[in-house]
């Protein structure tokens, strides 16, 4: 569990399981999931959720809420980023990796690409690929663009209608 204070909101991040949960987020910060997406048995290899409240002004926590909750603020918690590691057809990939637009440039994308990369690494990944719809954030990490010919052809966004078209996402690599 990691706790990050942007701004006004402080944020939780936390490991889940539930990867069907960041499903519509994905979708609301504009990522090619489908709700009702599914992972095989082997495919699926962790998620993490990034929760937010506005920062109470002393830090304290509400007592009732339980140990690791977020600062009481007067208001619930919401997600606001999230990440999932992956393994398709024996390459390691970013398969979503989403931050809320008002928390955007504050690090909290980085902290979440930083615990996918570790898993990644303590895994044994050699390298991790993704679909980029914000290739500077990711070249700012060392990844670098590829042709998609020299790409895994297990990204479904290849296959989408809008690829190339209205939709152009660089597909990346990076050596770990």
């Amino acid at each position: 569990m990691t706790y990050k204070e942007t701004n006004k909101t402080m944020i939780k991040i936390t490991e889940t399981e539930n990867y069907r949960e960041l499903i519509p987020f994905f979708i609301e910060n504009e990522l090619e999931f489908e709700k009702g997406e599914e992972y095989g048995d082997d495919e699926l290899l962790k998620c993490w959720r990034a929760d937010g409240c506005a920062a109470s002004t002393g830090g304290a926590q509400d007592p009732a809420a339980g140990a690791g909750a977020l600062p009481a603020a007067g208001g619930d918690t919401a997600l606001v980023g999230g990440c999932i590691l992956a393994m398709r057809e024996g390459e390691y990939i970013c398969d979503g990796i989403a931050v809320a637009p008002e928390l955007r440039k504050t690090g909290l994308g980085r902290q979440l690409l930083d615990l996918l990369l570790d898993e990644a690494r303590s895994r044994g990944a050699q390298r991790l690929f993704l679909v980029a719809r914000a290739p500077a954030f990711f070249a700012k990490s060392g990844f670098t663009p590829i042709e998609r010919a020299d790409a895994p052809d297990f990204f479904e966004c290849f296959s989408c209608p809008q690829y190339g078209k209205t939709c152009h996402p660089e597909v990346m690599t990076l050596r770990l």
